[in-house]
């Protein structure tokens, strides 16, 4: 990656930072992947027990199997084998964790935060609950506006989301969301968090690379 590109990235992250700063949010750049990594693995203690949202962001920077392995209780629900029961378990226990991780699908450049979930318990987590929220997102995630986040959302979130999840959605063949109505439809609840709430405590941070989608 040249310098100028690294650059243009750069300032579209402190921009949006500065932005979710003014919406109250505890926001911090980060110029590559692994030094965010570093970062989370001081910031989070290791008696901590730590809820996981799903995201491809979280999987690709393999943070489940890094905190399992110095010791931290993860409720993480994607995990193989685990049955609907075991599922839902996990999720709730998500609610009232010490640190709940997850990504968003877009932030904008004025520092809101836009999602789109099946289940909601991502979400849920997100706004009210855990001790501490840390979302993690690369710049390729941050878009102008609310319309541009939602259409993200719809081409490029959405469709990928049914193709790791194997969903039988028609977006994973047309690779845009056409607001299907079958009961495998993951696009169910859709939220924008404009500024942090009096009392949540969510700490927003910007990786200058492309990670997760």
């Amino acid at each position: 990656m040249n310098d100028e590109i690294i650059s243009e990235k750069q300032a579209l992250g402190l921009k949006t930072v500065a932005a979710l700063d003014n919406n109250r949010f505890n926001a911090s750049y980060y110029q590559t992947a692994e030094e965010a990594m570093n970062e989370l693995l001081t910031t989070i203690p290791v008696n901590a027990t730590v809820g996981i949202g799903g995201s491809w962001t979280l999987i690709q920077l393999e943070v489940v199997e890094k905190l399992e392995a110095r010791g931290n209780i993860v409720y993480c629900h994607h995990k193989p084998g685990l049955s609907p029961e075991e599922i839902l378990d996990i999720r709730r226990k998500q609610l009232t964790c010490d640190v709940f991780l997850t990504s968003t699908n877009a932030i904008t450049e004025d520092g809101r935060l836009v999602n789109t979930d099946a289940t909601g318990n991502r979400v849920a987590a997100m706004i009210f609950g855990p001790k501490k929220v840390i979302v993690l997102a690369g710049v390729n995630k941050i878009v102008g506006t609310i319309d541009e986040a939602q259409e993200r959302i719809r081409v490029t979130a959405a469709p990928l989301n049914n193709k790791r999840l194997n969903r039988p959605n028609p977006c994973v063949k047309t690779g845009y969301c056409v607001d299907c109505q079958g009961p495998t439809r993951l696009c169910n609840i859709s939220t924008v968090i404009h500024k942090q709430p009096p009392a949540s405590d969510i700490h927003v941070w910007v990786i200058g690379e492309e990670v997760g989608y």
